[in-house]
């Protein structure tokens, strides 16, 4: 029989074993992360939070279709602002940042679909306004409902180590597209990229698996 106060030593042991584990699976294996705006529309929602995996051997290289979280190329966000808060929050939410709960506010990402590859020529838009990945039009499901594949023309091929994304609501996503003039073009680095999405774990109504799509293998 365990001696009486046994488990009161315990807890902090139990603790600390819980935050250090919580800090595993954060750094190689998952991380959760809020989606604030619509550019992804409809596949994700402003204010799902979705589950991202960052294991490559688990998560394969990253392909035509995968959505992605990555940290921000070169400026394509604004800087964050800082918001007054109560500080037993701030220091709540440093601790759910901490165990990966939150991602860092300081950290800039963002989430996108993965369109082109390194060693693809993508280009818009073909005679029937589709978008071509060498030279063949792809089709694409998940566009927002009455959007067209882009506005923009554009005809680039994307580098080694670079992949080119666009959001699946395409007249609502500032994305490779509208960067071309930074130092990568408008690619991003896949050295910046954090993982792929694999579902959406809130809201409840909104839960589920985030697939990949591509119609060009």
């Amino acid at each position: 029989m365990p001696r009486k106060g046994s488990l009161l030593r315990e807890l902090p042991i139990l603790v600390i074993v819980a935050l250090a584990v919580s800090l595993v699976i954060k750094t190689f294996l998952v991380q959760f992360f809020y989606i604030p705006s619509g550019s992804m529309e409809n596949t994700l929602q402003i204010n799902d939070r979705v589950a991202v995996n960052k294991v490559p051997f688990i998560g394969k290289a990253i392909g035509r279709g995968d959505v992605v979280v990555f940290r921000d190329p070169d400026n394509w966000l604004p800087e964050p602002y800082a918001i007054d808060e109560n500080r037993y929050l701030a220091k709540a939410k440093e601790a759910f940042v901490a165990v990966g709960v939150l991602p860092n506010p300081t950290k800039q990402y963002l989430v996108k679909r993965v369109i082109g590859i390194a060693g693809d020529k993508v280009e818009c838009c073909s005679k029937n306004k589709k978008l071509m990945i060498n030279g063949v039009e792809i089709k694409e499901p998940y566009i927002f409902s009455g959007n067209s594949a882009s506005d923009t023309n554009f005809n680039v091929t994307v580098p080694a180590g670079k992949i080119w994304v666009m959001g699946d609501h395409r007249a609502a996503s500032a994305d490779s597209r509208f960067h071309q003039e930074d130092i990568n073009k408008g690619m991003v680095p896949t050295s910046k990229v954090t993982g792929k999405v694999v579902g959406i774990i809130w809201p409840i109504k909104n839960l589920g698996f985030v697939s990949s799509y591509s119609s060009l293998k």
